[in-house]
């Protein structure tokens, strides 16, 4: 009796493998399924749950996804060109799979990739590199190691980001959230009253370097919020701050053509300067300037 179950098994196994459905990707196996596993009710054949389906579906989005990628001005001044990423075509995927289910025998897709564009290529940022329209600057204490390089992640975030015509920025949206996975640190100083305790502290400075910076550009501000107190990188009242729970600093690009922020931190110094093409027809706003005087900044462990 033994030996005819190990015969029985013996065939079956190759038959099941048979009805296979292989998914390959850049000719590469990453998938066998059969299309028993999806099937509900084997009474009711060929009733599929959907759900299982669509769990395969995302399981191959996301094997052969890649991110596009922007083109970016390096700090040499030369574009570092943009990527072209991909994404599943998700209907001529289904398509097939469905063709797989429907049928009988054994099967096999490529997985089939639509290209992804990115949104700002070197063309683009040529063109909108050619005239500056707004600026700002301010001043902190470089001595200051984990403000000074929250200050610099910050920055690099927001350099070289493209806002198109009609479109809105984002503080929070384009800096992200700040944490320490992503490098921040955390930056217990209290500076003349105003205490940026905890992880990703300075980067107030670079939206409110930002804020004064597109203000000058003429641009819409659509939400700005002061500190509780007064911050000593900008004058009274031209400050923007920000949190990822709670106030974030956003602007819409009012102009018939996109505008390139760029920024430089260097040196205890927060450059930010707004570009666009030459045929931009702006009206920029004069701005107070920053005070180059850092302030006083009392450690938190010296207040024990």
């Amino acid at each position: 009796m033994l030996n005819v179950i190990v015969t029985v098994l013996f065939f079956i196994q190759p038959m099941a493998y048979d009805e296979d459905l292989t998914i390959t990707h850049d000719d590469e196996v990453i998938q066998h399924i059969n299309r028993h596993q999806f099937i509900e009710n084997e009474l009711l054949d060929p009733f599929f749950n959907f759900e299982k389906i669509e769990q395969l579906v995302i399981q191959v989005e996301r094997e052969v996804h890649e991110q596009a990628r922007n083109a970016k001005i390096e700090k040499d001044g030369n574009i570092k060109q943009e990527k072209v990423g991909r994404q599943l075509n998700r209907e001529k995927f289904i398509e097939g799979l469905f063709s797989y289910l429907y049928g009988s025998g054994s099967s096999k897709i490529e997985v089939p990739e639509l290209p992804v564009h990115p949104k700002v290529d070197s063309e683009l940022l040529a063109n909108i590199r050619t005239q500056e329209i707004g600026s700002y600057v301010t001043y902190f204490n470089p001595k200051n190691k984990e403000r000074s390089h929250n200050i610099r992640l910050a920055a690099e975030a927001i350099d070289s980001h493209v806002v198109f015509p009609g479109e809105t920025f984002s503080f929070n949206e384009v800096v992200g959230k700040r944490t320490k996975e992503k490098g921040y640190k955390p930056a217990p100083v209290i500076v003349k009253g105003e205490v940026t305790e905890g992880i990703g502290g300075g980067i107030c400075q670079i939206s409110s370097t930002m804020y004064n910076a597109v203000d000058n550009a003429g641009v819409k501000i659509l939400e700005r919020y002061s500190h509780s107190k007064r911050v000593p990188y900008v004058p009274e009242g031209r400050d923007a701050t920000v949190s990822w729970y709670g106030p974030d600093f956003t602007f819409k690009n009012v102009y018939n053509q996109p505008l390139l922020i760029r920024t430089n931190v260097i040196n205890g110094q927060v450059s930010i300067k707004v570009y666009s093409s030459d045929v931009v027809d702006f009206e920029s706003r004069k701005i107070p300037g920053a005070t180059k005087k850092l302030p006083q900044e009392i450690e938190l462990d010296s207040l024990d």
